[in-house]
C-alpha cells in the first residue's frame, strides 16, 4: 500500500508515518516543513519515507504526487483556534480551500481512499455531554467551522466520485513531539517564571486529552474496520480534567513548589474556547477501540517530554 501524507512532518502526521512504516506501507509525506523535519529525521536518514517539501496549495505538484497512491492522510492543517479571531481568512485557506486542492488532485488521478484529520472543535459550545457523532453543533469557532466544511467537501466528493473517506473527530492530542497547547504553554511560561503561572479563563474549564500513540491507534483501527463509504468517528479518552489539574501535574513534573497561579478570568480561555469538551467514544468502542492511556498520564508524558527535550522545534 503506499500513502500519502500531508503533513507527515508535524505532531500527530509524524506519529502516523511512524505506524505506517512500521506496518510496511510505501510513504510519501508532503509538509511546508514549517517546524522542520526532526520528527520524521530517523525515516528520511533510513530512506524509509519519500518526503516533498511544498505548500499543498499548489494543485499541480499535489496532483502528480498522487500517482499510484492508494490512501491520502490528510494532516495538515492550520491548528492555531485562537488565532483565527486575528485572521479570519487563515482556517479559510489552510483547511478548507487545501482540503478541497486534496479532494480535487486524488479526483484527478482517481485515487480512491482519503483518511481526514477533524476535530472536536466544530462541536462548539455542545449541550450534550458526551458529544456523540451526531450531536448538530453551533460554530463558536473559525478553526471548528473550517473543520466541518472539510467535512462536508469530503462527503460531497465521496457521493460525487466514489472516494471512501475516514474523517476523525479528536480532542487535544499530546504526547511527544507536543508543539502547542495548553500543557506545552505551561511548561514554557513555567521555564520563564518558575514562581507565577498564568492561566487563561478560571481554571475550570474541562477538557479530555488523548495520548497521541491511542490517537493513531484509532485512526488505523478506524481505517481497518470502518466499512461504510463515509466515516465519522470521535477519537477522546473516556474520562477529563480540569485546566487546573493539568497546571498541577505541569508543576508536579518539573519539581516545583509554591508556584503562584494567576488567573485571566473568564469560564473559558479565549474566544471560541468551550468550557466543557468531553466526546462520545461509543461508536469506536464498539468497532473495538479505545485509549490505552488515561488523561493525567497522558499529560504527566507529554509534560515529561517537553521538559527532557527544550527547544525541540526550536532548532529544527
Amino acid at each position: 500500500m503506499r500513502a500519502l501524507v500531508t503533513g507527515g512532518a508535524g505532531f500527530i502526521g509524524s506519529h502516523l508515518v511512524d505506524w505506517l512504516v512500521r506496518e510496511g506501507w510505501d510513504v510519501v509525506v508532503v509538509d511546508r516543513l514549517d517546524r522542520g523535519k526532526k520528527n520524521i529525521q530517523h525515516h528520511l536518514d533510513t530512506g524509509a519515507v519519500e518526503l516533498h517539501v511544498f505548500d499543498i496549495g499548489d494543485l499541480e505538484r499535489l496532483r502528480s504526487l498522487m500517482e499510484g497512491v492508494d490512501t491520502v492522510f490528510h494532516m495538515a492543517a492550520n491548528a492555531d483556534i485562537r488565532g483565527g479571531v486575528k485572521n479570519t481568512r487563515v482556517d479559510l485557506e489552510e483547511n478548507v480551500i487545501k482540503t478541497w486542492n486534496v479532494l480535487e488532485a486524488m479526483r484527478l488521478q482517481d485515487v480512491g481512499e482519503i483518511v481526514f484529520a477533524s476535530s472536536a472543535a466544530l462541536y462548539g459550545d455542545a449541550a450534550v455531554i458526551p458529544t456523540p457523532e451526531d450531536y448538530f453543533p453551533i460554530q463558536t469557532s473559525f478553526y471548528g467551522a473550517s473543520k466541518l466544511a472539510g467535512e462536508g467537501y469530503i462527503e460531497a466528493f465521496s457521493e460525487a466520485f466514489g472516494i471512501k473517506a475516514w474523517m476523525y473527530r479528536f480532542v487535544s492530542v499530546v504526547g511527544e513531539r507536543h508543539p502547542h497547547g495548553v500543557t506545552y504553554d505551561f511548561v514554557h511560561k513555567l521555564r520563564r517564571n518558575p514562581r507565577r503561572l498564568e492561566i487563561l479563563g478560571n481554571g475550570k474549564q474541562k477538557k479530555s486529552f488523548l495520548y497521541v500513540g491511542d490517537c493513531v491507534g484509532g485512526i488505523m483501527h478506524g481505517y481497518r474496520y470502518g466499512k461504510d463509504r463515509v466515516n465519522i468517528f470521535n477519537l477522546g479518552n473516556e474520562e477529563y480534567t480540569t485546566v487546573d489539574r493539568v497546571a498541577e501535574i505541569v508543576v508536579e513534573e518539573m519539581g516545583l513548589k509554591d508556584v503562584e497561579f494567576v488567573y485571566t478570568g473568564g469560564d473559558r480561555g479565549w474566544v471560541g474556547d468551550a468550557p466543557m469538551v468531553f466526546l462520545s467514544i461509543e461508536k469506536m468502542k464498539k468497532l473495538g477501540w479505545k485509549p490505552e492511556v488515561g488523561v493525567e498520564e497522558a499529560i504527566r508524558k507529554t509534560a515529561r517530554w517537553l521538559i527532557d527535550n527544550p527547544g525541540w522545534y526550536e532548532n529544527p
